[in-house]
């Protein structure tokens, strides 16, 4: 089956998705800030993070919009509201809202894109979906930690990275305040989380 874009499921669910990203990228910008309230910028960090690539899937999407541009399209969709006293709470609402778009929503968006003619759309959601997927797994992996009281504690030594100023120690737990930079022990992370690490030569 092949439809023309104007008359076709998918763009209405490429403007769902865009609107999906843009929804999340604003939710976990919010969600850093209780984070940083709480002196826990390393949470803080694990949402500012994954906000700014939920800000470049919403560009990918938008992109293919650009010959609607102008319009005013009506399509119906549903968001979550996720507003939550605890960090725990958020990091498990993101969790199942990235779950959610891997599993269902991009995996049957890639499916009708497929169907009505658009591959390179079909694939654009398949790779997002991937992406979703560890997007859940990451805010999964920090539930974790928060709920058991192991964010700043490891059962075995390892190598702790100080986020603002790059300070690193090897134990079982950070220290309360950098000797660098003198910031709080929120702004450790276990080695291996950190983004853009080095591999061992």
């Amino acid at each position: 089956m092949s439809v023309s874009f104007e008359n076709s499921e998918t763009k209405r669910n490429v403007l769902r998705a865009f609107a999906g990203e843009s929804q999340a990228r604003n939710r976990y910008t919010f969600a850093a800030g209780l984070a940083k309230k709480n002196g826990l910028e390393v949470i803080e960090a694990v949402f500012t993070f994954t906000a700014d690539q939920e800000r470049a899937h919403a560009k990918a999407f938008y992109d293919y919009l650009e010959k609607c541009s102008g319009e005013n399209i009506a399509i119906d969709g549903t968001y979550p509201v996720d507003l939550y006293p605890t960090l725990v709470e958020h990091l498990r609402a993101a969790q199942h809202n990235e779950y959610q778009e891997w599993e269902h929503d991009y995996t049957g968006f890639a499916h009708v894109a497929k169907e009505e003619g658009f591959p390179e759309i079909s694939h654009l959601f398949s790779q997002i979906a991937r992406i979703e997927q560890v997007h859940g797994d990451r805010f999964g992996l920090f539930a974790d930690l928060l709920e058991q009281d192991k964010l700043f504690v490891s059962e075995v030594e390892c190598q702790w990275m100080c986020l603002n100023c790059g300070y690193l120690v090897t134990s079982t737990r950070p220290p309360e305040i950098c000797p660098v930079c003198k910031e709080g022990q929120g702004y450790f992370v276990r080695m291996e989380m950190v983004p853009y690490q080095m591999a061992k030569r």
